[in-house]
């Protein structure tokens, strides 16, 4: 005891010493032994292809050199993968497997996987490393268990997964997962109501995910962590009864919706949940991925890459052999697919890219970070992540919109505002949340942090009735006044809209917090469908915009009209072709009826 007590006083004080002189921004090469980790660009970007036909720009990865060269690496740490399912018999995940594992079609313990999307985000998250074999994940010394639950959804299937076990004991164990990766999400036409009386499956998950997040582990909890989508540029969608492929189109030509997303991940249940960490993708240069779901709901991005082939995605696991998975026998633009020397069987890929990637990367950060100081809890990890993420594509320029007014002026309205700084000194971009994970960082104020947060304080919802007009195409828009009266300090904060309009996309909703602070809820021209009854029923939205901030005080929301013409979107359904929509302006004024807003904070 005095021989361990006597090292971790010198690697204290080494650390110390060397903090000084800021280490954590020091550059330290990744031990070797992993023959496809020096393309892995998101562990360490050296400005490295990818094996796809350009390159990166050195830098921009989850920096996490440091913590891995002291042997930081997510050891006593499980990650649940809720998704297609893990081979968990990959040679390259096989030693970090654990009991836990479930089979959701037949109770087996071999969660099977038959696309490969949950296998290359479980390697993304704890592949081996030093094997000699394939890449490493964010963190090498996790460990893993999985399920299949997207091939068999179900309320029992997802309790399972999400961590309420069978016999309803608590997560407790060792090997019990303190993360749990949700890979997956919707991308609904229409708003959707919060509402438990309607929706009784919506009540028991804010239950189930708040008692694993708050309580499990003797009270340290757990992290969920959820991809935000990846639909900035069309959506897929079920819409009356049909699968279809949603895409913007104006005057008779598809074009990039003003550069504004054409989804929010506001719109969903699972990314406007407090419980869900949400992350949007980074691609290999530092900036926003083509694809990437973005909202005032993101809490940090990470790496997800592109596509592969014009330029990186990412280097992961991919199912055993050239007959399944990405990397199967054949040609193919990246030069690791095909049975190559560095891959012959095909058991990795080069082409894993989206949401999906960047979620497991953040659940490896999340690990590395709690394997750090296994005494703090799940908000505390969280806190020390919001605390040192870095502004990436620091000179975003944001987006503005300029319409026609009521009264014929074209005028300009800040739709994505660019990077702010809020009144707790946190720096926010609706693309990017409170920004890019820096492991290291975060991992060093883990090394020293001893106390975790103060206990989670929920406000009950504050409603005020409203039934203003929404003044067509205008920048004034209409405004209510909400007062909190508890002093807390900001961790999200929740709003519950009523809204009348038939046609939500011309529709931008902003919250301002008693500091000043405006967060956009809503961005303007969202592909938001017609026929949804009408506008916003009891739907909530979430902003993790106002962190750090207090709640007490007067907050503002602003609802802005911003069109008045005939506005155009496509549906492509494989079977009937292109769909249009063409939806004429508003006849009559949109109503703000009522809202409501609630606070999670300290």
């Amino acid at each position: 005891m005095i021989l361990r007590k006597s090292l971790l006083a010198c690697s204290i004080a080494l650390i110390s010493a060397q903090a000084s002189a800021d280490i954590t921004d020091s550059t330290f090469a990744l031990v070797g032994g992993d023959p496809l980790t020096p393309q892995q660009w998101h562990l360490q970007n050296n400005g490295q292809s990818g094996f796809s036909l350009s390159n990166g720009v050195a830098g921009n990865d989850l920096d996490l050199d440091f913590a891995h060269l002291m042997g930081i690496k997510g050891r006593g740490i499980t990650v649940s993968v809720i998704d297609s399912g893990v081979e968990i018999s990959h040679p390259d995940l096989q030693a970090n497997v654990v009991a836990g594992s479930v089979n959701l079609g037949d109770g087996s313990d071999f969660p099977t996987d038959l696309n490969g999307h949950g296998t290359s985000v479980a390697g993304l998250i704890a592949a081996v490393e030093g094997n000699g074999i394939g890449g490493r994940g964010v963190a090498p010394h996790a460990n893993l268990v999985g399920f299949n639950y997207l091939d068999y959804q179900s309320v029992a299937g997802w309790l399972v997964a999400h961590g309420l076990s069978e016999d309803f004991r608590a997560l407790d164990r060792f090997t019990d997962p303190r993360v749990f990766n949700q890979s997956y999400g919707s991308t609904p036409p229409t708003p959707r109501a919060y509402d438990y009386a309607s929706n009784p499956f919506l009540e028991l998950t804010d239950q189930v995910q708040a008692d694993i997040s708050l309580n499990s582990h003797w009270g340290r909890g757990a992290v969920y962590v959820k991809s935000a989508g990846n639909s900035f540029r069309s959506y897929s969608a079920y819409y009356q009864g049909l699968p279809i492929q949603v895409l913007p189109y104006e005057n008779r030509q598809f074009y990039n919706n003003n550069g504004l997303p054409f989804h929010s991940a506001n719109i969903s249940t699972d990314n406007n949940n407090y419980w869900n960490l949400v992350v949007s993708a980074l691609n290999a240069q530092g900036q926003l991925a083509s694809y990437s779901s973005v909202g005032s709901s993101v809490f940090l991005s990470a790496p997800g890459g592109e596509y592969g082939t014009n330029a990186p995605a990412m280097v992961t696991i991919d199912l055993t052999g050239c007959d399944k998975g990405m990397n199967v026998a054949g040609e193919h633009p990246n030069s690791l697919h095909g049975g190559t020397e560095l891959d012959p069987n095909c058991d990795y890929n080069g082409t894993m890219n989206g949401t999906s990637s960047a979620a497991p990367n953040t659940s490896g950060a999340i690990a590395t970070v709690m394997s750090a100081n296994h005494a703090l809890d799940a908000r505390t990890v969280r806190h020390l992540l919001a605390q040192t993420a870095r502004k990436t594509d620091e000179h975003h320029p944001g987006v503005d919109l300029a319409f026609e007014n009521a009264d014929g002026e074209v005028v300009n309205y800040n739709a994505v505002p660019a990077w702010q700084t809020n009144a707790a000194g946190y720096h926010f971009h609706h693309f990017y949340g409170l920004g890019a994970i820096d492991v290291d960082a975060a991992v060093y104020k883990a090394l020293f942090t001893g106390v975790s947060l103060p206990a989670l304080q929920m406000t009950d919802w504050v409603t005020t009735q409203v039934n203003a007009e929404i003044p067509d195409a205008t920048l004034a828009g209409v405004q209510s006044n909400i007062q909190v009266e508890q002093a807390l300090t900001v961790e999200s904060v929740q709003v519950k809209l009523n809204i009348d309009h038939t046609r939500l996309r011309d529709l931008a909703i902003e919250l301002v917090s008693p500091s000043g602070t405006r967060s956009v809820l809503m961005s303007a021209r969202t592909g938001l469908l017609a026929g949804n009854d009408g506008g916003y029923t009891d739907s909530v939205m979430l902003s993790n915009h106002f962190y750090g901030e207090q709640a007490q005080g007067n907050w503002t929301l602003n609802v802005i009209d911003t069109d008045k013409g005939t506005s155009y979107t496509l549906g492509y359904n494989p079977s009937l072709g292109l769909i249009g929509f063409n939806s004429r302006n508003n006849a009559v004024a949109g109503l703000l009826k009522d809202w409501s807003i609630r606070v999670f904070g300290h």
